[in-house]
């Protein structure tokens, strides 16, 4: 058993093959569970891994073997430095093949060891659900907190170390059974100590209030206010959308003849859609570590530099993301794919703000099932859940059933009448996959709940 640093290490020494690339994971984790009311389980894991990218130089092109194992043992990784050259022997020309990025060797942190969590990570939040199980409402949710320490060694003498922390809470409420009211409430973190709980308590507390009265709505077109959770997981689509090659060749909602939207304007109003590894709260490794190819990102950038990205800029889609051979490809600037999502220029109004203004509309607070439709135009179908309220004259006067609606995400862009105030918030349907965003509440003049749904 080894360090992280020294893995890699021995896996650059022991490697046969013309350049190779080694990235070592040490992932820590801690969790909580509780349903109806009290704690159901509690504990910690810890785990590591590897990949190794062995690239072989040839007159045919550059072949790329990778493996992935697990462990911290030098045999294996030494073994799987074997097996990665073996496979990089048999395999075709990488299409995304071009210079690895190069460095001047280890920054003052590559020695350190595996940064970790465990239980005590939680101790903010324990007062405040202890008083929430002694509630009349029966409380279920999940916490979660991962630590991963990442180390990213090549042949061409890159040395980077990064450490990601992140966490999430959600709880589900629920009043009068099993059957009865339902409702979402949930927060990322970095380490849980601004995660203010009595105010999520207090907010489920307030929307099965709401519930308290029920009423039936026909499917349909609605004035809707989106919560920042709901859309953060529709923005999350948009974002993985942003493929440069994808529009290149005609086939993504951001093509059009003869090349891409690339300053076009795609929003209404001047909002600004960023990734940003530098965000407070929300930061990310500042460069590619990647154990894979894809239309975003390559292999062969391992290193590259991830900076500040404004995809859209006050309205104007401005970014998509090019791994660098792709970039060549098409003379574009080269952009790596973000790890998180900001959506900026509303207002500074708040959600409540918003419902005071409402005639008649409906407040959508979470989605679930998000599946795509049509990637032309990037429609994404899905369902409500825990909460749909009907708005009138100001206030919310009823929960009403749910629904299946179909609506695109650069669509609602297009129609939305009001963005309010920015907040970190974590989204439900990609919570397992993505949980750095921050978003604004929207008002959409005509959301579209296409059928009723009999979904609780």
């Amino acid at each position: 058993m080894i360090g992280g640093h020294d893995l890699v290490e021995a896996a650059l020494a022991a490697s046969p093959a013309d350049e190779t690339i080694v990235l070592v994971t040490d992932r820590a984790e801690a969790a909580l569970r509780w349903a109806d009311g009290s704690m159901t389980t509690n504990g910690s894991a810890r785990a590591s891994s590897w990949t190794v990218i062995a690239l072989r130089r040839r007159p045919t092109g550059t072949h790329c073997g990778v493996v992935t194992g697990a462990g911290t043992g030098r045999d294996d990784i030494v073994a799987g430095v074997a097996a990665a050259h073996a496979a990089a022997e048999q395999a075709p020309a990488a299409p995304d093949a071009t210079d690895l990025c190069t460095g001047t060797g280890p920054g003052p942190d590559w020695g350190d060891p595996a940064a970790t969590t465990g239980i005590e990570v939680f101790t903010p939040l324990i007062d405040a659900l202890a008083a929430g199980f002694d509630d009349a409402d029966a409380l279920y949710g999940f916490a979660h907190h991962e630590v991963s320490t990442l180390w990213l060694g090549t042949s061409t003498g890159l040395r980077r170390r990064w450490v990601q922390r992140d966490g999430s809470i959600e709880i589900n409420g629920k009043r009068g059974g099993l059957t009865g009211a339902s409702a979402w409430a949930g927060a990322g973190t970095v380490d849980f100590t601004d995660v203010d709980l009595p105010a999520l308590l207090a907010e489920l507390s307030r929307r099965l209030d709401w519930a308290g009265v029920t009423v039936d709505l026909p499917a349909g077109r609605y004035e809707t206010l989106l919560p920042p959770s709901v859309v953060a997981d529709l923005m999350l689509p948009l974002l993985w959308s942003l493929e440069g090659r994808g529009a290149e060749e005609g086939h993504s909602v951001w093509s059009t003849p003869g090349g891409t939207r690339l300053g076009e304007t795609v929003a209404s109003l001047p909002v600004t859609l960023t990734s940003d590894p530098a965000a407070p709260g929300l930061g990310y490794a500042p460069f590619v570590a990647a154990t894979s190819s894809s239309d975003t990102v390559s292999v062969f950038d391992n290193g590259m530099p991830a900076g500040r990205v404004d995809w859209i800029d006050r309205g104007v889609l401005r970014a998509l993301a090019y791994p660098r051979a792709t970039a060549a490809e098409f003379g574009a600037t080269p952009t790596a794919p973000g790890a998180n999502l900001l959506l900026t220029g509303g207002s500074e109004t708040g959600l409540d703000e918003m419902i005071a203004r409402t005639e008649r509309g409906l407040l959508l607070t979470t989605v679930w099932y998000l599946r795509d439709v049509d990637p032309a135009v990037l429609l994404l179908t899905g369902l409500t859940r825990d909460g749909v309220y009907l708005i009138e004259d100001g206030q919310v006067r009823a929960a009403v059933n749910n629904f299946r609606f179909n609506e695109s995400p650069v669509d609602l862009l297009r129609r939305a009448t009001e963005i309010g105030a920015t907040e970190r918030t974590l989204p439900r349907e990609w919570k397992d996959w993505f949980t750095r965003t921050a978003m604004p509440p929207i008002r959409i003049p005509d959301f579209h709940m296409s059928s009723v749904s009999a979904a609780r």
